[in-house]
């Protein structure tokens, strides 16, 4: 028997459910409550909403102890069903950066970055008046920046996309980028021209 939340950190509640299959009787424990009949129809044993009460609990541990002689049923058709009805968890994006300038810690707005770029031990924050550095490696800080806004150009640089000023070529197989407000010209990797084509 076994319970699962619908959605959990790592594998949600209906992919370990797939990966059970019918080796065992499952019970949903969930805030959705319009899944319940579907959950009902397909097999589930129970489907317990969240905050879960006492007396609503022990009503489906009576319901497990009859259905315990029983093969568990197939849920592949629920979980599918449910799968793509319960809306998937938006991934917050970074808004703020914490950087050491000096003696201070200052809070930057990634809207006024202009780029990224690793610097053996730190990540360099680039702004139109100022820079300071930071510990998160870059890997970190693509991870948590809106690909749509920051694209990586190289393999320790990110840029602002609202920054850049132009991409120009240096030579066949070579391009460069020019930032707004800022006199670097920033290597763009050959895995990266792509970006940069018409």
């Amino acid at each position: 028997m076994v319970f699962l939340d619908i959605r959990m950190p790592g594998l949600s509640g209906l992919e370990v459910a797939e990966r059970i299959g019918t080796a065992a009787h499952v019970v949903f424990v969930t805030a959705y409550d319009q899944y319940a009949v579907d959950a009902f129809e397909t097999g589930a044993v129970d489907y317990l909403l969240k905050p879960v009460e006492a007396d609503r609990l022990d009503r489906a541990i009576e319901r497990i102890k009859a259905k315990l002689a029983a093969q568990p049923a197939d849920l592949a058709d629920l979980l599918s069903r449910l799968k793509a009805a319960v809306p998937q968890p938006v991934q917050e994006r970074m808004k703020w950066i914490k950087a050491t300038v000096g003696k201070q810690i200052k809070l930057i707005n990634v809207d006024d970055v202009l780029f990224f770029q690793s610097d053996t031990k730190y990540t360099r924050v680039v702004l139109s008046d100022s820079e300071a550095l930071i510990r998160t490696p870059l890997k970190d800080l693509l991870g948590g920046l809106d690909p749509d806004r920051f694209w990586q150009i190289h393999r320790g640089t990110l840029v602002n996309v609202a920054a850049i000023q132009a991409a120009e070529r240096i030579d066949a197989e070579r391009m460069q980028v020019l930032v707004k407000g800022c006199s670097e010209r920033l290597p763009v990797s050959r895995a990266f021209t792509h970006l940069f084509r018409d």
